[in-house]
């Protein structure tokens, strides 16, 4: 199996020989750049920015990707123009704001450090994508009430992504958050007045892939978690308007 390293190398190197001038940068980001990867739960995430994204130039990297995702067991790298991922930055601000704070510019020049992040339209997504896995949570749970073995990998693939946005929550409070899970969790749970015992099992099972104990306490815990972060978001962030840039009077 190769090393963190070697798979990255081999991918930029597989990349620049099917893209070849169409391919503008390659860049690491997330928990593989910022320095709290774990091999095993943690992915390699990458964006590609390229000079046109036809499906002819995509097809030419379709033998790439696979080999990155079925091979390597990576998730898919994004793809983006450099016109495209600046103009993006108010859909994808969490993402955007991931890239600008924690990257590894793989090939090519460094196109993300310029991009502005609309810091409102970042708050508001956090809300927006805490909302929709709340309510993937609660479906979740009507289809397998109770059902450890149902359960249990629910909630260790959706903490990945509450872990993500529990530390863009320190962020939209106007801090830099910590690297490290438990740290994140525990600031995080300290600004908006959450108990963070409420993620003790999710960190056991993110670090350890085990679950033990009543699966009914443990996801009532962890919903009512979110529900008290959002409503802390709502309490102390109230929305803003939603515009890149705000009008001003004539």
């Amino acid at each position: 199996m190769l090393s963190t390293d070697a798979k990255l190398a081999e991918l930029v190197k597989r990349l620049k020989e099917f893209a070849a001038s169409n391919l503008e940068c390659v860049i690491l980001f997330g928990s593989g750049a910022r320095g709290d990867f774990h091999e095993g739960h943690s992915d390699l995430n990458v964006v590609c920015i390229l000079r046109s994204l036809t499906v002819e130039e995509l097809g030419r990297l379709a033998g790439v990707v696979k080999w990155w995702c079925v091979d390597q067991k990576e998730p898919a790298p994004l793809f983006f123009t450099h016109e495209e991922l600046r103009q993006a930055a108010d859909v994808f601000a969490i993402e955007i704001l991931d890239m600008k704070q924690g990257r590894r510019v793989l090939y090519g020049d460094d196109l993300v450090a310029k991009i502005e992040v609309p810091m409102n339209l970042h708050r508001l997504q956090i809300e927006h994508d805490l909302r929709t896995l709340l309510l993937k949570l609660r479906q979740h749970y009507l289809r397998a009430p109770g059902n450890t073995h149902e359960l249990a990998p629910v909630l260790r693939k959706s903490f990945s992504g509450v872990l993500t946005l529990l530390r863009h929550t320190v962020i939209a409070y106007g801090e830099q958050p910590p690297v490290h899970a438990r740290e994140i969790v525990a600031r995080a749970a300290a600004l908006t007045g959450t108990d963070a015992s409420a993620f003790e099992a999710l960190l056991h099972l993110r670090e350890n892939g085990e679950f033990h104990g009543e699966i009914v306490p443990v996801y009532g815990a962890y919903l009512k978690a979110l529900e008290k972060v959002l409503q802390a978001l709502d309490h102390h962030l109230p929305k803003r308007e939603w515009q890149r840039v705000k009008k001003t009077g004539n």
